[in-house]
Order: structure tokens, then C-alpha cells, then sequence
């Protein structure tokens, strides 16, 4: 009966990149229905005739993740012929980025509508996903390719550090996105030249090797980078 009722619909599909100080994740639901049941998939549901897209994301991060008031960035749409099983759908992604110490996961829906069907909310290493439901995988590609290209150009990530860090911090949180391994000296030298960081004059405490100087960012030329941009290329 649905397949019958199913002729051009839309959806949203959101990939929810995560930082936990360490690697980057991405936020994935393990389906419990039909079409790709017990496949892990990216959070994402059909657009429902009365809510505009923005809309649906909200409700599809609340409804499957126990994600409220994210904000994500659209990405593009995605309409191959054959992409869903049972008819044609556009979907429109969107991403986001979060430090996951900050959010607890709790698929929120418990009635059998279309957003109560997320088994499972879970974070999983980028390198790592394997294969995703649908055509998830190339939406998962198209979004991270999106995050890449925006930490070169906008301190998309600094949100995800403590108030105070270390350079090796800021360091790591650069090569997580960015997938690539930074000399300490150059990248030093490219972060001081954007003259973003104030030294807070204090240095880390209870570490077992040599204490680090402890920053934090100076929000005003912040605030100025994110409307500017830069380039970061080491």
C-alpha cells in the first residue's frame, strides 16, 4: 500500500560529525525497519507536508538522536533515480559539528510513526562506518568533503575546545578534521600569524610530562574571522 501511495517526496538527511578531544565521529542510527532493517544509517526521515525542511531536520535530530536546538549548515540535495526502494525521494543533507561530551543521546519517539524507528543512537570513528542504508555512504562523503574545505577557510572548529587549551590541542583538533598529520613548528607558526590566541599566563596542571601554556581564543577577532574567513594551508 505505501509503495502504491509513493510517487515524489522529499526528505533530510543529517550527518553529525562529533570531536570527543581525541578523533572525529560521526553520529549514525541503527534502523528497525524495512527497507536496510539493522543497517546503520544517517538520521534522516521524509519531510512531512506540514513543516518546511529546517523544520524536519529538528524533528528528525529530536526524534531518532535525542538531539535538540543543533544547528547544521544544508550541504546539497541528492536525487538519483533508484536511490530509495519504494519510489522516488530527494533528500536534501545537512551536517553539523559538535563536541560530543555536550549532548546525550536518546532517541526521543517510542510510537510507531515514521521517526520512531532508530534502535540505536551511536558514535562512530569517520574511518570506520562501513556500509551505510541507502545511498548514505556518498551523502556521508559529500558532507565531510563540505567540513574539510570549511576548516580551511573558517574556524569551524574551535567551538569544540575548552575555554583554556593547549596548542597541542588545537593541533589535534585540526588533524582530526583535517585528516593529516602537521609539523608542531609550521603549524605553530600559521596559528600565531592569525594572532587569534591570548595567553592566558596560566599552564596545565596534574599532567605527568612537562606543564603546557594554556589559551584561550580572543573572541572579537573570532567573531571577525568567522564573517572574513582565512586560508589555512600549512
Amino acid at each position: 500500500m505505501i509503495k502504491n501511495n509513493f510517487s515524489y517526496s522529499v526528505s533530510v538527511d543529517c550527518v553529525i560529525f562529533g570531536y570527543d578531544e581525541t578523533s572525529l565521529k560521526v553520529l549514525l542510527i541503527k534502523r528497525g525497519v524495512d527497507p536496510y532493517s539493522d543497517f546503520w544509517a544517517l538520521p534522516g526521515d521524509l519531510v512531512h507536508p506540514m513543516e518546511n525542511t529546517e523544520e524536519a531536520v529538528k524533528r528528525v535530530l529530536k526524534d531518532l538522536t535525542g538531539l535538540n536546538n543543533i544547528f547544521t549548515e544544508q550541504v546539497k540535495t541528492f536525487g538519483d533515480i533508484g536511490r530509495h526502494p519504494l519510489g522516488r525521494v530527494f533528500t536534501i543533507s545537512h551536517y553539523s559539528l559538535l563536541k560530543i561530551d555536550e549532548y546525550d543521546l536518546s532517541p526521543t519517539n517510542k510510537n510507531n510513526s515514521p521517526s520512531s524507528y532508530s534502535l540505536e543512537a551511536k558514535w562512530h570513528n569517520v574511518n570506520r562506518i562501513g556500509e551505510l542504508a541507502f545511498d548514505h555512504n556518498k551523502i556521508f562523503a559529500a558532507c565531510k568533503e563540505k567540513l574539510i574545505k570549511n576548516a580551511k577557510t573558517k574556524p569551524v572548529g574551535f567551538e569544540l575546545l575548552p575555554d583554556q587549551f593547549t596548542l597541542s590541542d588545537l593541533q589535534n583538533l585540526y588533524e582530526a578534521i583535517l585528516e593529516k598529520k602537521f609539523d608542531k613548528r609550521n603549524f605553530r607558526k600559521k596559528i600565531n600569524s592569525m594572532k587569534l590566541l591570548i595567553d592566558t599566563g596560566k599552564n596545565q596542571k596534574s599532567v605527568s610530562h612537562r606543564p603546557a601554556k594554556l589559551f584561550r581564543f580572543d573572541k572579537e577577532k573570532y567573531q571577525r574571522l568567522k564573517k572574513v574567513g582565512f586560508n589555512f594551508e600549512i
